[in-house]
């Protein structure tokens, strides 16, 4: 194989595009009934692999956003929003179509998603369509896509560090367990694990390729544990109050990863990078979507 490139892009980003349809309600869960009256439905391109690929970009990254979506007006919808951000997205498509997901989103932000991935097992990824754009990249970020998961020889053959989203994962599911063994950084929330949270963090650390784990938990902060972290207990990284109130914690955590990856490429330390992490994704809760994305200085300013 031929080597890496000149690098041309500060994060490359595979997979995770798509649209969620956001449904504000008062409360969650929502109550047994027939017809509930909500305001204005609004549909917002992004999903995971989206909202990174923006955060990033906003943060002044040079971002590559690569995916299979379908021939489709949720793709359009896509295509037409990444490009407003700045985004430079390449796809492939699929017959499937693009993932979609419905988001109900109560007063205080929090929120519930039907996730619709779509994405039949068979599909697959070029490898003459992602690997000259591996060969040009500092950093790639895999989505947890399942067709992502055979990037994986290319990248560590390439010696390109990569980061993965592992999101609310309980630490047993099977479709994670690549992504979270076979990254140098990886991301998940504390929901998943709950109160195991700390020994979920140490599996991938004692099992995986790993230089830290990083879990999130919304107002609690984050959690950081590496292998030259002195210790066995996750490090606590105090949460960050949003700049104005919180509208929708739609994309929060993907925010959070994008601050991660900036600090990381300035060459911050794991618990500043967490920090930057947190003045983002509270940035992001002020608004709808993808629509409050916190520029450089603003995470800059935070430290």
């Amino acid at each position: 194989m031929t080597g890496r490139q000149q690098p041309q892009y500060d994060v490359l980003v595979v997979g995770g595009a798509g649209v969620d349809t956001v449904v504000r309600v008062d409360s969650l869960p929502v109550p047994a009934a027939d017809s509930v009256g909500v305001p204005p439905i609004r549909e917002m391109p992004g999903q995971t692999g989206g909202y990174k690929a923006l955060g990033c970009r906003a943060l002044g990254m040079t971002v590559k956003f690569l995916d299979v979506i379908g021939d489709d007006w949720i793709g359009a919808m896509v295509r037409e929003h990444l490009a407003k951000g700045g985004v430079d997205f390449e796809a492939v498509i699929s017959t499937a179509g693009t993932r979609r997901a419905v988001n109900l989103v109560d007063a205080s932000g929090r929120r519930m998603s039907f996730y619709d991935g779509r994405d039949p097992l068979d599909l697959r990824m070029p490898r003459e369509f992602y690997l000259p754009h591996l060969r040009r990249a500092r950093h790639v970020h895999l989505s947890v896509m399942h067709y992502a998961r055979f990037l994986y020889d290319d990248i560590e053959e390439l010696g390109v560090p990569v980061s993965t989203d592992l999101h609310d994962w309980d630490g047993v599911a099977d479709h994670h367990k690549e992504f979270a063994l076979r990254s140098d950084l990886v991301f998940l929330s504390a929901a998943g694990a709950g109160e195991r949270i700390a020994g979920v963090m140490r599996d991938i650390l004692r099992d995986g390729r790993a230089e830290a784990v990083i879990a999130t938990a919304g107002a609690g902060g984050s959690y950081v544990l590496s292998r030259d972290g002195g210790g066995s207990t996750p490090r606590h990284v105090p949460a960050v109050a949003p700049p104005g109130p919180v509208v929708d914690s739609n994309g929060a955590g993907d925010a959070f990863v994008s601050g991660f990856l900036y600090g990381r490429r300035a060459g911050r330390d794991l618990e500043e990078c967490a920090r930057l992490g947190a003045v983002a994704g509270a940035y992001a809760c002020t608004g709808e979507g993808s629509s409050a994305l916190a520029g450089a200085e603003v995470l800059d300013q935070a430290l």
